[in-house]
């Protein structure tokens, strides 16, 4: 399929990075987010990196302003309907991405592929919402996006070879490494990443260690840039508690249940860097 226009759904931190990550690879973009506050913001953050990268000798300033040409926004969803591809990258919430892929479904043209940038929930479920099952795939890039090289791509029960191959040449034009995973709970980053940070919640819980010294051991040990404790806060603890909360219920399996600990500083409103508190305090 030839992707000319991309929409992007949600002008968080994910939203924002892949639009940056789009535009930087000459795709024309609409970042849609029903907030204005965040559709705003998101836009201003793009333009800051832009603006940040020629100061870096990254890109040139026409790199830039052209770039930024290709940026659109809006807070009205139907103005993605004339888009090749959209890729949804709102908050992990099943329900709340069933609603927009229904929502999608509706108001963007035939014959455009709908994506989730979903860390865990099933490709196949969020397919099912739709008319259009063989045009749903799963792009789960890494964050920040910019900056991160792989592309998760998962492919549901009724996704087409087409639709597939589509999706893997659009992250691979956009410079990133594009792994296979199959449509099973976690898909294949998470399934593995998620158990170390709740496991690192379980031993900050049982007192093994303190955070920085759990921290410290596993980049020390481990030769990780961030610890897990650490990357927790950076994803956001509420994320990691619904991914738990995913591989908990999906794969029926007590050893993917969430730390008391972690289930308890999201309760408390402790997200990490996104709020400034987490397991750590931010200023």
């Amino acid at each position: 399929m030839n992707i000319r226009v991309i929409g992007i759904v949600g002008a968080g931190q994910m939203g924002r990075g892949i639009a940056q990550v789009a535009i930087q690879s000459g795709y024309q973009v609409i970042l849609f987010d029903a907030f204005e506050k965040a559709l705003s913001g998101g836009a201003e953050f793009i333009k800051g990196q832009l603006s940040r990268g020629v100061e870096k000798n990254k890109w040139s300033k026409e790199d830039a302003a052209k770039a930024e040409s290709l940026l659109k926004t809006s807070a009205q969803m139907a103005d993605l309907k004339d888009c090749d591809i959209v890729i949804e990258a709102a908050t992990e919430r099943r329900e709340l991405k069933f609603d927009i892929f229904r929502n999608l479904d509706s108001v963007v043209k035939a014959g455009a592929i709908l994506a989730s940038n979903t860390s865990s929930i099933s490709i196949t479920e969020i397919a099912a919402q739709t008319k259009r099952p063989e045009l749903v795939a799963g792009m789960h890039f890494m964050n920040p996006v910019p900056v991160m090289k792989l592309v998760e791509g998962i492919k549901g029960l009724e996704t087409s070879t087409e639709t597939f191959e589509t999706v893997r040449a659009l992250a691979e034009k956009m410079g990133k490494t594009f792994v296979a995973a199959q449509d099973y709970p976690g898909f294949a980053v998470n399934r593995i990443l998620m158990p170390m940070i709740n496991e690192a919640f379980y031993a900050l819980y049982e007192g093994v260690a303190t955070a920085k010294d759990i921290d410290v051991a596993m980049k020390l040990g481990t030769n990780q840039p961030m610890g897990p404790l650490e990357l927790a806060d950076f994803i956001g603890l509420d994320t990691c508690l619904a991914i738990m909360d995913v591989l908990h219920t999906g794969l029926s399996d007590t050893k993917y249940r969430p730390c008391p600990l972690l289930k308890q500083y999201v309760a408390a409103g402790r997200f990490g860097r996104k709020n400034k508190k987490g397991v750590y305090l931010y200023e």
